[in-house]
């Protein structure tokens, strides 16, 4: 097994190209090969099959996902209220909008897990970590509502999001800003 971690992560990335162009089916060894520019049979050497390729690849949109520590700090810097809870779902939706690939990459990914049940139990548990994080997060920042607001908060952004990047004529001339505003007013109470 190949050891390279630059060549490994360029591949994974290639891997997230493919798998967001392209859905699952369409990610073959062959293919991140050749989005890779690599020679073809290069992937092969650092991945035993399609399934290990698979959970790396949602470990790799993790780390790519994930905010440097000190931007998630700043971002937390003003006073918690609903309005923090505003432009923190903005700068997220931002974030997850400039790594469109990405979060392309995650929903095949989650659709995949579908019919494997050992990517299933990876993601799940990289979701459920994640969001535990937020939780855990949002509260003791004293921000306003409780774990049931930053799931519903989930679940609306992960909509929203998902509406963006597939269908974005669908909420007519309602820009993702205007969404999330409403999102929030309707689920953040009042500080």
């Amino acid at each position: 097994m190949a050891r390279n971690p630059e060549r490994r992560a360029a591949l994974l990335d290639a891997a997230i190209e493919v798998l967001a162009d392209e859905g699952a089916r369409g990610l073959t060894f062959r293919a991140v090969d050749a989005r890779a520019g690599v020679p073809t049979g290069t992937s092969s050497n650092y991945f035993n099959d399609r399934d290990q390729l698979l959970s790396q690849v949602g470990d790799r949109i993790f780390v790519r996902l994930t905010p440097a520590p000190d931007a998630l700090e700043t971002a937390m810097l003003p006073t918690p209220g609903r309005q923090l809870v505003l432009e923190l779902m903005r700068w997220v939706a931002r974030r997850l909008a400039a790594e469109r690939t990405c979060y392309l990459g995650l929903f095949e990914l989650r659709l995949e897990a579908v019919r494997r049940p050992e990517l299933r139990t990876q993601l799940t548990k990289v979701l459920r970590s994640d969001l535990d994080e937020n939780i855990r997060g949002h509260l003791a920042a004293g921000m306003p509502g409780d774990a049931a607001t930053v799931r519903l908060l989930y679940f609306a952004l992960t909509g929203l999001l998902l509406d963006h990047f597939t269908v974005p004529g669908l909420h007519g001339d309602r820009d993702l800003d205007d969404l999330i505003e409403t999102v929030v007013a309707r689920i953040v109470p009042e500080a």
